[in-house]
């Protein structure tokens, strides 16, 4: 082999280490910067169940929390970043595949280019609020619900499309509490890097969070089911109205209580992946 070609080659060992270790570090700021979101959200949902009514347990709502503490502005931004790195990680697991035996599948693709898209929205909309201190898109999440809802409804065939939306969330509600619960994340974990306690730990995060995240999810797609049916754009809820109808239930704000706990253990548990993820 000439030396041109050992350079070359070198030349290409060396961009794909950098573009690794770019992807790696922009994976793991997004999932920690996801973990601070859900710990601030299930903070604001205890607080609701304990009965402070002020409080909106959504995304706008974490990121109010977040602006009034010191360097808030700081906080924000970094988020922002964060999940900006998170989006990039996504894209480059939907252009290169992730890491797995399938990763390159393209069902795994396919996957990775929706949530891209999903966590771009998301960076948009707390980068809009770091920068102007207003949220983007109208507001709550349960005004945004309503407002895509009877938009959608008034397509034609909008019925058809709400409802399939609606079960379509409930069906991802239920694969990400199965998945939870059967321990699935342990494919993407270096487990060899963990001691017995620090698993158990994770476990009891990655189980508690992802069930109560996975009910969420089913709960909102529920409404949105019932707004197709009956029509009725206001029967659509954000994650805000989704969570507070938990303390309407015959068990009271106890539920609330419990699916809030679940998703700071969410938090923690992303926090757990920004440590031990493959990437």
């Amino acid at each position: 082999m000439n030396t041109s070609a050992l350079a070359s080659a070198g030349r290409f060992r060396a961009r794909r280490a950098a573009r690794g270790s770019a992807t790696e570090g922009a994976a793991r700021a997004g999932l920690a910067a996801r973990g601070v979101i859900y710990l601030l959200v299930g903070a604001l949902a205890l607080q609701i169940a304990f009965g402070d009514t002020g409080a909106q347990a959504d995304r706008g709502g974490a990121l109010q929390e977040l602006a009034r503490k010191p360097f808030g502005a700081v906080m924000l931004w970094a988020l922002g970043i964060g999940l900006v790195g998170m989006a990039l990680w996504r894209l480059s697991e939907a252009l290169f595949g992730s890491a797995g035996k399938d990763g390159r599948s393209a069902r795994k693709r396919l996957l990775a280019a929706v949530r891209c898209g999903f966590y771009v929205f998301v960076a948009y909309s707390v980068l809009t609020f770091a920068a102007t201190r207003q949220q983007s898109g109208g507001g709550s999440s349960d005004k945004q619900s309503r407002d895509a809802t009877a938009r959608a409804l008034e397509l034609p065939g909008g019925q058809w499309l709400v409802g399939a939306a609606g079960v379509g969330i409930v069906v991802a509600g239920g694969w990400i509490g199965v998945r939870a619960v059967l321990r699935k994340y342990h494919d993407h974990l270096r487990l060899d890097r963990m001691s017995r306690r620090t698993r158990q730990a994770v476990d009891v995060t990655g189980v508690g969070g992802g069930t109560a995240r996975g009910l969420v999810f089913a709960a909102a797609g529920v409404f949105a089911v019932r707004a197709a049916v009956d029509y009725e754009p206001d029967q659509a809820k954000g994650l805000d109205d989704t969570l507070r109808t938990f303390a309407d239930t015959p068990l009271g704000p106890w539920l609330l209580v419990c699916v809030a706990a679940g998703l700071v253990l969410f938090g923690l548990f992303s926090f757990a992946l920004a440590r031990w993820r493959r990437v």
